[in-house]
């Protein structure tokens, strides 16, 4: 006799064409094919067990259980860009045309690959076994804002701009990425906020903030000048997650933005906070400068970079040089970066155009402007001038690099 229950797509805007469903079902009563670039995934009712075993895999829970009587069938429909091939069948994919010629930002979006076929570490991402577990669904292509040639810049859309400094909390000046994602929490609008903290040794990992106390950590407070994995992060858990806020660099909001367009289950992030960035670098390149200049970074205290200088401050003193002298350190995707300021995030903050202690804040989105008036009531914050000639001024100057960079490639 037929089970009670069978699979049906719940929200097919979220299907991206894995068809992992159709593998794991045992009784073969998923099924697909494509026609060009058009893929149809087909469930006959009358061989579905109602086992759940194709709701348990989708990546971005397209699928779930319903009574029998409401669906016997279904049908999903999906154009899928289907990637290049050559003779050999091997994709040319992100790789060859991202990765392998260093013009990748590192900011991991493509680690949605739905049977985690791609991986990141320290800013590079790899496709170890991607012959047997690519699934054809072009995804890692769809969200990749290199291999579209996505270069964001300038100051953006901006509603109102703010220079602040959080009474709660203390970090790398202002405190106001804390002070965001503190109100956002309090307010109600987001349950989790996905962070870079670090290690003893300054390595960045990314938690879990679910409750303001948490942002008192000197290990969340302040900038940490290396890659770090959010989106990866964000991929994991995104099919459980609630209610979200990211932090990160501009490449990681831009990002977020393709993984929304692509997939609405990523709607579940409610804000995107983009830090100021002029270059960042991987974790390991930074460590063997840091090693080059016989710092002992279990005794730094707090990186900084302030008009042109890369700064280190120690237990027991502080070393300063030329920004310039960690170039070949910098991650290369950012070598062709032109996003300053973050415009692709609901509110970007960073130091510049503000006095010393203070943060300039641009805020692009209602919600970030509700956050922001919520925390003018309660009193949590200190205002001052910002000076947005300054912000402008860096902004073009990062344009003016990235072209450089692109005419002596």
């Amino acid at each position: 006799s037929l089970s009670k229950y069978v699979a049906h797509h719940g929200n097919s805007d979220n299907c991206v064409g894995c068809r992992m469903c159709v593998d794991a079902c045992p009784s073969g009563a998923l099924s697909s094919k494509f026609n060009g670039s058009i893929l149809t995934i087909v469930l006959n009712g009358e061989l579905c067990t109602g086992c759940g075993s194709c709701v348990d895999v989708c990546p971005f829970n397209v699928l779930e259980l319903v009574p029998r009587e409401k669906v016997e069938e279904f049908k999903i429909e999906i154009d899928v860009l289907r990637p290049e091939r050559t003779e050999k069948r091997k994709y040319y994919m992100i790789a060859r045309k991202v990765v392998d010629v260093s013009y990748c930002t590192g900011c991991g979006a493509c680690t949605v690959c739905p049977p985690n076929g791609i991986i990141w570490k320290d800013g590079i991402v790899d496709f170890p076994d991607w012959v047997r577990l690519c699934r054809d669904c072009a995804i890692c292509i769809k969200v990749c804002q290199r291999y579209h040639s996505i270069f964001k810049s300038g100051i953006g859309e901006v509603l109102e701009v703010k220079g602040a400094k959080s009474k709660r909390f203390k970090g790398q000046d202002g405190a106001m990425v804390s002070e965001f994602v503190a109100c956002a929490l309090e307010m109600g609008i987001i349950d989790t906020a996905l962070m870079v903290s670090r290690d003893e040794k300054w390595k960045p990992m990314v938690v879990h903030v679910k409750h303001p106390d948490q942002l008192r950590s000197e290990r969340i407070a302040g900038s940490k000048y290396s890659i770090a994995p959010v989106l990866p992060e964000l991929n994991r858990i995104i099919k459980k997650a609630g209610k979200l806020a990211i932090v990160g660099t501009p490449c990681i909001v831009t990002g977020l933005r393709l993984l929304q367009k692509e997939i609405p289950l990523y709607n579940k992030v409610k804000l995107a906070i983009s830090l100021f960035c002029m270059e960042n670098f991987r974790y390991s390149s930074l460590m063997e400068f840091l090693r080059e200049n016989n710092i002992d970074v279990t005794k730094v205290k707090k990186f900084d970079i302030k008009k042109g200088m890369f700064i280190v401050e120690m237990e027991d003193g502080v070393f300063e040089c030329p920004i310039k002298d960690l170039d070949e350190h910098t991650s290369s995707g950012c070598s062709y970066c032109t996003d300053f300021t973050g415009v692709d995030s609901d509110v970007s903050i960073g130091s510049v155009g503000s006095p010393d202690g203070y943060s300039t804040v641009l805020i692009r989105s209602k919600i970030a402007k509700d956050i922001y008036d919520y925390m003018i009531s309660k009193g949590y914050v200190e205002e001052c001038e910002v000076n947005m000639k300054v912000v402008e001024k860096l902004s073009k100057f990062k344009v003016k690099k990235a072209l450089k960079k692109e005419e002596n490639a």
